[in-house]
């Protein structure tokens, strides 16, 4: 059966994740197949949750959307229709 490890290509060596290392580590040869993921680096995306976090704290202190009625907002952008007997 063939294992699946995430690891980061620096130009001719792998550096692998956390739960790859237990696996690699007896230094014995290991045949691979490298498939390049179409995604950001890895060191782009660090931090990222924690900078739109932020965003989303600064949104709610400023009540961004206090004046938006949630119901009418989804059904305008999904254009619902009345649905019989439901409007009562």
């Amino acid at each position: 059966m063939l294992q699946t490890f995430r690891a980061t290509l620096r130009g001719d060596s792998l550096e692998w994740a956390e739960e790859a290392r237990g696996n690699l580590g007896n230094n014995s040869p290991v045949q691979v197949l490298v498939t390049i993921l179409e995604e950001e680096p890895v060191q782009q995306t660090k931090g990222r949750g924690q900078r739109m976090a932020a965003a989303l704290e600064k949104l709610a202190e400023a009540q961004a959307f206090a004046g938006i009625d949630p119901v009418v907002w989804q059904q305008d952008m999904r254009q619902d229709r009345e649905l019989p007997g439901r409007n009562e």
